[in-house]
């Protein structure tokens, strides 16, 4: 459906960027908030054009004498076929201060930014970032195997791609038809070895392209 096309896109996540829950009462997995800023700015543009951050409250709350609570409200507003859209806020929240299971008072200073974090990765998921996390489809070994797999894939594909582009530069950095000759040479064995028949056909496209117009300065 083209309501859920976004969700459907992002809702599955790379097992490398899921981190188990610690110094909760309970246990679970979460993904890693930078990793899902490398998606939002896949699906919508760098951060600051085509996504973003809003803090709309924090504030700090003393629960006892020792433990103070910070919270923020947060939401992200993103970009979607030229609509601007924001989230419902959500609210993060850190211990700022505490006392250890010691006896010790322990201050975090990082505790803004942890609630801030906290409350993207909450409006994210709203939209659909890591949905099979918090839908519970992590806990099944199967998809997390499927996951692992259509990453891998994807990293393979993704590979693939950036040593077209690095090759289609280098044929089209050539000069004289000698170099581009020795350049294709050196290409065109190793898509060979690779058995890419797809790419082969792409930069030979490209090869004689550039042949074609050095071949036009030469005897112009």
């Amino acid at each position: 459906m083209k309501n859920k096309a976004l969700w459907q896109l992002v809702c599955m996540t790379d097992p490398k960027a899921v981190k188990p829950i610690t110094g909760k009462n309970y246990q679970g997995n979460s993904p890693k908030p930078y990793w899902l800023i490398e998606r939002a700015t896949e699906a919508f543009g760098p951060v600051g054009i085509g996504w973003g951050v809003e803090v709309k409250s924090e504030r700090f709350e003393r629960m006892s004498d020792t433990d103070v609570l910070h919270v923020a409200v947060v939401s992200v507003w993103y970009l979607l076929d030229g609509k601007r859209s924001e989230t419902f806020d959500q609210m993060g929240g850190t211990k700022a201060a505490y006392k250890s299971s010691k006896g010790d008072l322990i201050v975090d200073e990082d505790a803004g930014k942890k609630s801030v974090t906290d409350g993207m990765v909450k409006c994210l998921s709203i939209i659909g970032f890591a949905g099979d996390i918090f839908s519970g489809r992590w806990d099944d070994s199967k998809y997390v195997a499927e996951a692992k797999e259509h990453f891998a894939d994807k990293a393979q594909q993704e590979r693939r791609t950036d040593l077209i582009e690095s090759h289609a530069i280098a044929l089209e950095s050539c000069e004289t038809l000698k170099e581009l000759q020795t350049m294709w040479a050196a290409i065109y064995k190793e898509l060979r070895a690779a058995e890419d028949g797809d790419a082969i056909l792409t930069l030979t496209a490209i090869k004689d392209r550039m042949k074609s117009a050095i071949e036009d300065v030469t005897t112009a």
